[in-house]
């Protein structure tokens, strides 16, 4: 079993930065492939960002390219997200996820383990 925790979500204003933290434990050699997931109100959950374990194979939604950033220290079993220029269409809560898997994936079902989210809230 793998367990994520999140950490960093809250509440800041558009334009501003906030950067999730998702820390690793259990049965992980931190070689796993992780994402960040999102799920706003009355949408579907979506992948923002992913990462292979080799930490240079990444992924960016559309809506979030040139602003997120992923990254991952395998040192420290700990993906982050950096997310900058916040806006409110940001808002949702955002999910850590790892696979079982080295190659990073896109869809929620390629993922095993998830973590209990954390909100971010972005007003305008």
């Amino acid at each position: 079993q793998v367990q994520l925790v999140e950490t960093g979500g809250g509440l800041v204003q558009a334009g501003d930065s906030l950067r999730l933290a998702c820390a690793a434990s259990g049965r992980t050699s931190g070689t796993n492939a992780m994402g960040w997931f999102r799920r706003a109100p009355g949408k579907e959950r979506e992948c923002v960002a992913a990462i292979a374990d080799n930490g240079r194979d990444t992924y960016y939604a559309d809506s979030v390219k040139g602003r997120f950033t992923i990254s991952r220290d395998n040192a420290k079993n700990t993906v982050y997200l950096q997310m900058n220029r916040l806006k409110p269409e940001d808002t949702a809560v955002y999910y850590c996820a790892a696979r079982r898997f080295t190659a990073l994936a896109t869809v929620p079902p390629a993922y095993a383990y998830w973590g209990q989210g954390t909100q971010v809230t972005v007003s305008s």
